[in-house]
């Protein structure tokens, strides 16, 4: 079982099994200091594990980030408050 927060990325590794949660990369597991949210989102990839029998699969959870859907624009903006360093 994977858990992922990349669709794209998730679908292109075609794993067995795979839980997407629509959330900014790097918190798969759930919300920081939110520990209901991982919580529950733990518990649902299990399910998952545990249910799925087709090979490919991916379930999506249901789990939102915020009410609105503005953090996918700064995610996906090629300018701004993006610090990360390149890895060698």
């Amino acid at each position: 079982m994977c858990m992922a927060s990349a669709l794209d990325i998730i679908q292109a590794g075609k794993p067995p099994r795979a839980t997407f949660v629509d959330y900014p990369l790097g918190h798969t597991a759930g919300k920081p200091f939110d520990p209901d949210d991982q919580l529950a989102i733990i518990r649902e990839g299990l399910i998952a594990l545990e249910t799925m029998r087709a090979a490919g699969r991916i379930h999506r959870l249901p789990n939102r980030w915020s009410a609105d859907d503005a953090w996918k624009q700064q995610a996906g903006a090629t300018t701004g408050a993006d610090t990360r360093r390149p890895r060698d």
